[in-house]
């Protein structure tokens, strides 16, 4: 065989082989939601569809950052089909640098439209919830703070805790503090945080732990995390913070379709999948403690339903472009002077 038909030949093997590898049944999801929270649901759709469900998770110190920068930079050759994200801020990034497209489930028509993209570049569904976590052995009901911005109050000096702000959701609540005090006051806040002595941690998971063994009196968590506190019968109470204020920032999770996913259509399955009621009541169900968005999935009694949480009113996509800035600027900076 001649040395063309041979290039000939392995060319057309090669091509067979891509078009083998993306013809798999198969669906590719990268999270930043916690593993043991999304592998039974993916697990649940693998069982239901026959669709093999590889699962790319991201670590808890740089939760939604990590996977976000892998997606930003496979970009012009795609891995993943889906990114299920924990929070609706790195969708929005995502589909501010073009790594999404546009997917209008027919699961989505019955979710409230103010927690998903008007273009469908990425559709909200069960939340989470920012809460305080108070030690209950250090503080009692007539001492303990009932608002996020207490973290500052010289009443609670030395006692406070949070996650870093540079990641995860409260990056994103950050984020939120400056949008709604506007640049003056919020950073009057975190200049506040920094005199009254709170501790800056590497995590959301760290608070908990802190504050459940007394290290601190009170953090600013999840309320997945605060429930697994609970649920470990820790000296703990969850508050939902500034009800009577700007009131409890919510974190919907977000389903993003992966421009030029390598399998579109499982992608799409799985997006449906885990809009769904049936996902929603599980999510809720769950340790995860997750609330619905829908207001006819029942809840848990341990789980507050929507109506009854007052919520913080934000834009999704403006708190995007503005933790972008943050992150580059201030807050990068706050980090490392609250770390010396």
């Amino acid at each position: 065989m001649g040395l063309i038909n041979l290039i000939t030949l392995g060319a057309l093997l090669a091509t067979q082989g891509i078009a083998n590898a993306t013809n798999k049944n198969e669906v590719v999801v990268y999270t930043s939601v916690d593993d043991v929270f999304a592998r039974p649901i993916a697990e649940l759709f693998q069982k239901k569809t026959g669709i093999e469900v590889k699962l790319v998770t991201d670590t808890e110190e740089t939760k939604s950052t990590g996977i976000l920068n892998r997606l930003i930079a496979e970009k012009t050759r795609p891995q993943a089909d889906v990114f299920w994200s924990g929070d609706p801020i790195r969708a929005a990034i995502l589909k501010s640098k073009g790594v999404s497209a546009p997917y209008l489930s027919p699961e989505a028509k019955t979710i409230p439209k103010e927690y998903s993209d008007s273009q469908g570049y990425w559709i909200g569904f069960s939340a989470r919830a920012r809460v305080l976590l108070i030690n209950t052995d250090k503080m009692t009901k007539d001492t303990e703070p009932n608002s996020v911005y207490d973290l500052a109050n010289p009443k609670f000096s030395g006692l406070g805790c949070i996650a870093n702000p540079l990641f995860g959701t409260t990056s994103m609540h950050a984020a939120a503090i400056f949008s709604t005090l506007g640049d003056e006051k919020a950073k009057a806040f975190f200049e506040g945080l920094l005199k009254n002595k709170v501790k800056v941690l590497s995590s959301n998971g760290e608070v908990r732990r802190q504050v459940s063994n007394g290290n601190c009196g009170f953090g600013v968590v999840d309320t997945d995390d605060a429930f697994e506190a609970i649920h470990d019968k820790k000296p703990v109470k969850a508050i939902f913070a500034d009800e009577k204020g700007l009131g409890s920032l919510l974190v919907p999770n977000a389903a993003v379709l992966i421009k030029d996913a390598p399998h579109i259509g499982n992608a799409k399955k799985f997006i449906d999948f885990i809009l769904s009621s049936e996902v929603e009541k599980k999510l809720a169900e769950s340790d995860a403690a997750q609330i619905p968005l829908r207001s006819n999935v029942p809840v848990p009694k341990h789980v507050r339903s929507l109506a009854s949480i007052k919520v913080m009113q934000v834009d999704f996509t403006k708190l995007a472009i503005q933790l972008e800035s943050l992150s580059q600027g201030y807050l990068k900076d706050w980090v490392n002077r609250s770390q010396k």
